[in-house]
Protein backbone atom coordinates (compact mmCIF):
# COMPACT_ATOMS: atom_id res chain seq x y z
CA UNK A 1 0.00 0.00 0.00
CA UNK A 2 1.19 3.49 -0.81
CA UNK A 3 1.22 6.26 1.78
CA UNK A 4 0.75 9.97 1.24
CA UNK A 5 1.89 12.03 4.22
CA UNK A 6 1.82 15.49 5.75
CA UNK A 7 4.54 16.25 8.27
CA UNK A 8 4.87 19.00 10.85
CA UNK A 9 1.54 20.68 10.13
CA UNK A 10 1.29 23.39 12.83
CA UNK A 11 -2.15 24.68 13.79
CA UNK A 12 -3.32 27.08 16.51
CA UNK A 13 -6.37 25.93 18.49
CA UNK A 14 -8.08 25.83 21.86
CA UNK A 15 -7.16 22.52 23.47
CA UNK A 16 -6.88 21.53 27.12
CA UNK A 17 -8.63 21.11 30.43
CA UNK A 18 -7.28 24.04 32.43
CA UNK A 19 -8.93 27.47 32.57
CA UNK A 20 -5.97 29.20 30.91
CA UNK A 21 -6.03 26.61 28.09
CA UNK A 22 -9.68 27.43 27.40
CA UNK A 23 -8.72 31.09 26.79
CA UNK A 24 -5.39 30.83 24.98
CA UNK A 25 -4.76 29.15 21.65
CA UNK A 26 -1.95 26.61 21.62
CA UNK A 27 -0.05 25.04 18.76
CA UNK A 28 -0.63 21.42 17.90
CA UNK A 29 1.65 19.74 15.40
CA UNK A 30 0.29 16.98 13.19
CA UNK A 31 2.04 14.24 11.25
CA UNK A 32 -0.45 12.39 9.09
CA UNK A 33 0.02 9.24 7.01
CA UNK A 34 -2.79 8.22 4.64
CA UNK A 35 -3.08 5.00 2.67
CA UNK A 36 -3.76 5.67 -0.99
CA UNK A 37 -3.04 3.70 -4.15
CA UNK A 38 -1.00 6.06 -6.34
CA UNK A 39 -0.68 3.80 -9.43
CA UNK A 40 -3.34 5.60 -11.47
CA UNK A 41 -1.97 9.07 -10.63
CA UNK A 42 1.54 7.89 -11.50
CA UNK A 43 0.27 6.66 -14.88
CA UNK A 44 -1.86 9.71 -15.76
CA UNK A 45 0.10 12.49 -14.00
CA UNK A 46 -3.31 14.02 -13.16
CA UNK A 47 -4.19 15.52 -9.75
CA UNK A 48 -7.72 14.17 -10.12
CA UNK A 49 -6.35 10.63 -9.83
CA UNK A 50 -4.67 11.04 -6.45
CA UNK A 51 -5.32 12.17 -2.91
CA UNK A 52 -4.90 15.95 -2.98
CA UNK A 53 -2.80 16.57 0.12
CA UNK A 54 -3.30 20.32 -0.20
CA UNK A 55 -7.07 19.84 0.04
CA UNK A 56 -6.62 17.50 3.01
CA UNK A 57 -4.34 19.97 4.82
CA UNK A 58 -6.68 22.93 4.19
CA UNK A 59 -9.66 20.97 5.53
CA UNK A 60 -7.76 19.75 8.60
CA UNK A 61 -6.43 23.25 9.33
CA UNK A 62 -9.93 24.73 9.09
CA UNK A 63 -11.38 22.03 11.34
CA UNK A 64 -8.67 22.25 14.01
CA UNK A 65 -8.66 26.06 14.10
CA UNK A 66 -12.41 26.03 14.80
CA UNK A 67 -12.32 23.21 17.36
CA UNK A 68 -12.20 23.59 21.13
CA UNK A 69 -11.84 20.12 22.57
CA UNK A 70 -10.60 19.37 26.08
CA UNK A 71 -8.53 16.29 25.23
CA UNK A 72 -5.96 15.60 22.52
CA UNK A 73 -7.49 12.12 22.29
CA UNK A 74 -10.80 13.60 21.12
CA UNK A 75 -9.14 15.98 18.67
CA UNK A 76 -7.00 13.19 17.19
CA UNK A 77 -10.00 10.89 16.81
CA UNK A 78 -12.08 13.60 15.10
CA UNK A 79 -9.29 14.54 12.66
CA UNK A 80 -8.72 10.91 11.79
CA UNK A 81 -12.44 10.36 11.22
CA UNK A 82 -12.72 13.51 9.08
CA UNK A 83 -9.90 12.40 6.75
CA UNK A 84 -11.21 8.86 6.37
CA UNK A 85 -14.79 9.96 5.70
CA UNK A 86 -14.39 13.14 3.65
CA UNK A 87 -11.46 11.97 1.53
CA UNK A 88 -12.33 8.27 1.31
CA UNK A 89 -9.03 7.18 2.87
CA UNK A 90 -9.06 3.57 4.12
CA UNK A 91 -6.29 3.97 6.73
CA UNK A 92 -4.89 6.97 8.59
CA UNK A 93 -2.05 7.20 11.10
CA UNK A 94 -2.07 10.47 13.00
CA UNK A 95 0.55 11.83 15.39
CA UNK A 96 -0.71 14.81 17.38
CA UNK A 97 2.00 16.67 19.29
CA UNK A 98 1.10 19.25 21.93
CA UNK A 99 4.63 20.59 22.45
CA UNK A 100 5.39 22.02 25.84
CA UNK A 101 2.33 20.56 27.56
CA UNK A 102 4.53 18.98 30.24
CA UNK A 103 7.36 20.87 31.87
CA UNK A 104 10.65 19.17 31.10
CA UNK A 105 9.31 17.24 28.09
CA UNK A 106 9.97 18.50 24.59
CA UNK A 107 7.11 16.52 23.07
CA UNK A 108 3.78 15.26 24.39
CA UNK A 109 0.99 13.78 22.35
CA UNK A 110 -0.84 10.83 20.95
CA UNK A 111 -0.52 8.45 18.01
CA UNK A 112 -3.59 6.73 16.58
CA UNK A 113 -4.22 4.50 13.58
CA UNK A 114 -7.67 3.81 12.24
CA UNK A 115 -8.98 1.84 9.31
CA UNK A 116 -7.57 -0.97 7.19
CA UNK A 117 -4.04 -0.62 5.86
Amino acid sequence: MDIIFLGGLQIETIIGIYDWERKTKQTVILDIEMAHDIKKAAATDDIEDTLDYKAVSQRVISFVEQSDFFLVEKLAEEINHLIREEFNVPWVKLILNKKGAISGASDVGIIIERGIK
